[in-house]
């Protein structure tokens, strides 16, 4: 039955209406961005991140020169020495939240506490220099945290197969290895889909 207009003190008459449908918020995922210095996290996520990403970059000085191999990065001034962070809505159900990882080793103690709550990883690698994303593929594996290991196409390049890569880095099948570019926003967000792709599966599983 239909209902009347209900009338109001002054006279006129209201018909009353549907109360509009809430809108959801966007349901918020943690993902974490990893890997060696200098191999292109903070890169990616500012090159997809909606906000301005929040940085903790210092300028490399003389002593940390000598540590961290700047040989294949001789134009890098700064590093990230607490986190990167930005976020990325993929559509009105998900928004990820993104957490770049300090590279160096000696940053190694800040790892556990970035990574709680995330529903993956994203391994960038920088092929010219393998042995520099060990510890990050070590780390997820250890943690059995699900994870695909992002080749970074530096001046549009790889040095090696995506299959010699898998090979040295003793990765199982299960874990995707792609090529990506840091720089390129499409590019980034296919890597970080195929994360969360990753992730679905092992809840299914």
């Amino acid at each position: 039955m239909a209902c009347a207009p209900s009338p109001t003190p002054g006279g006129y008459s209201v018909t009353p209406t549907e109360p509009a449908a809430a809108v959801r918020p966007p349901l918020p995922v943690k993902m974490v961005i990893a890997g060696g210095f200098g191999v292109g996290k903070t890169t990616a996520v500012g090159s997809i991140s909606e906000i301005e990403p929040l940085t903790t970059e210092a300028s490399i000085t003389e002593v940390a020169a000598g540590v961290d191999d700047l040989s294949h990065t001789p134009d890098k001034t700064t590093t990230t020495v607490a986190m990167d962070f930005g976020c990325i809505t993929i559509d009105p159900t998900l928004k990820l939240y993104l957490f770049g990882t300090p590279g160096q080793e000696r940053f190694g103690f800040m790892w556990d506490d970035i990574v709680e709550g995330a529903v993956g990883g994203l391994v960038i690698v920088d092929t010219r220099r393998l042995d520099d994303c060990y510890a990050a593929v070590d780390y997820f594996e250890h943690k059995q945290i699900p994870f695909a290991v992002a080749v970074n196409a530096f001046d549009g390049k790889v040095e090696h197969e995506l299959d010699d890569v898998r090979w040295a880095l003793d990765v199982s099948d299960g874990v995707p290895v792609v090529v990506f570019d840091a720089r390129e926003r499409g590019s980034v967000r296919d890597a970080l889909l195929t994360v969360l792709e990753q992730a679905l599966a092992r809840t299914e599983a």
